[in-house]
């Protein structure tokens, strides 16, 4: 039956995993009798079976990667890199949009968003692109966050007009690509998190979608990260950088950010589910921390915007749903939708940690 509300929820399987893990380490997930359990859910599987031997998922190993930062007015972003796209993308917008006198304009400015939404086609459009496992391909991340690049990116922004395109621009150090599209499907989770010994953690984690793959091997769901690719390996005659390979990752969205001010204190950590949109959510959150002076509670309420196609979505019953007109006056086809969003944040105050949670999704900011 359907569980109620009040009902006590047992996962002894999963309980069992995490001791073994407790107790044997990370090699003890992928081998023994936790990674037995997960090659026969994917043997067995009833739909599409498939071979994942022992071997396999013995040889996996995660990468150390550095993180990508960059910096934007008096701070440093910094932020996960390929084969996530989040930073690059963030930064890509940030570099874009900073000749603009953001907190001049505000908030409550067509004007302000007009421009977040034109660096979101622009940076978007290089990330479809260029954006992919640099374990497989030339990931021209430098190039991309050139400041030389983002001038001239930029500079294809109007105040008082949209571009009819948004297309890849060519960063230095780039290598001949075609834009390829995934179907990324948001069923993602983020915490942010502080403690007094002054460390700070953003982390995002996936299964893709609701249930994932709907496998389920010791007590917990198995992931469904190839939707993440693009299953045209080739397109145009060009190679698309984030086609499916073995042992390749897929490229992602996720967008965990952390927030350094001029003395190298970090003062704001955020992060967001969301499937593509994880990095506009992150996007207009930063906007409004940084340049309109908004607290970390306040800049993730800010209404989310996001490009679906030829349209560019704002959210229902919001300030941006009202500039509906405003916007589409400047050229764009303008769509006002429902927009959820599971955005957190920490941020630092003269008082200590400060917790923020979005607004629209269950959540919730708690100190001990």
């Amino acid at each position: 039956r359907p569980k109620s509300a009040g009902d006590t929820v047992k996962n002894p399987a999963l309980g069992a995993m995490l001791r073994r893990v407790a107790k044997g380490g990370a090699r003890a997930f992928y081998t023994g009798q936790t990674g037995r359990a997960i090659t026969a859910a994917v043997a067995d599987s009833t739909r599409s079976p498939t071979q994942l031997t022992a071997a396999d998922l013995a040889a996996y190993k995660t990468v150390d990667r550095a993180a990508v930062c960059r910096p934007y007015r008096q701070y440093k972003v910094c932020g996960m890199g390929p084969p996530s796209s989040g930073a690059t993308t963030v930064l890509q917008m940030l570099g874009m949009i900073e000749r603009f006198d953001m907190k001049a304009m505000g908030p409550d400015s067509a004007t302000s968003w007009h421009v977040i939404a034109e660096a979101m086609g622009l940076a978007y459009a290089d990330r479809e692109k260029y954006l992919g496992d640099p374990d497989f391909v030339s990931v021209p991340v430098a190039g991309m966050l050139d400041r030389q690049y983002l001038k001239s990116r930029s500079a294809l922004i109007s105040l008082t007009a949209s571009l009819s395109k948004y297309e890849a621009g060519t960063p230095p150090g780039s290598q001949p690509r075609t834009a390829g599209v995934s179907s990324e499907v948001p069923a993602t989770t983020h915490f942010v998190a502080a403690d007094s010994a002054g460390n700070v953690a953003s982390m995002t984690s996936t299964i893709e979608g609701p249930f994932g793959s709907q496998l389920v091997a010791n007590g917990y769901f198995l992931n469904n990260e190839l939707t993440d690719f693009t299953f045209a390996p080739v397109k145009d005659g060009a190679p698309v950088a984030n086609a499916v390979a073995p042992g390749k990752r897929p490229l992602s969205s996720m967008s965990p950010t952390i927030v350094y001010d001029r003395k190298g204190r970090v003062v704001l950590a955020v992060g967001s589910a969301g499937g593509k949109r994880i990095i506009m959510h992150v996007m207009k959150s930063l906007v409004g921390y940084m340049d309109w002076g908004q607290s970390a509670q306040e800049a993730i309420a800010l209404p989310n915007i996001y490009f679906a196609g030829p349209a560019l979505l704002v959210e229902k019953g919001t300030m941006l749903g009202a500039m509906q007109r405003e916007l589409a006056a400047l050229g764009q086809m303008v769509v006002v939708t429902d927009m959820g969003s599971k955005l957190n944040a920490v941020e630092r105050t003269p008082k200590g940690w400060r917790g923020a949670a979005d607004p629209r999704s269950p959540g919730d900011a708690l100190s001990e």
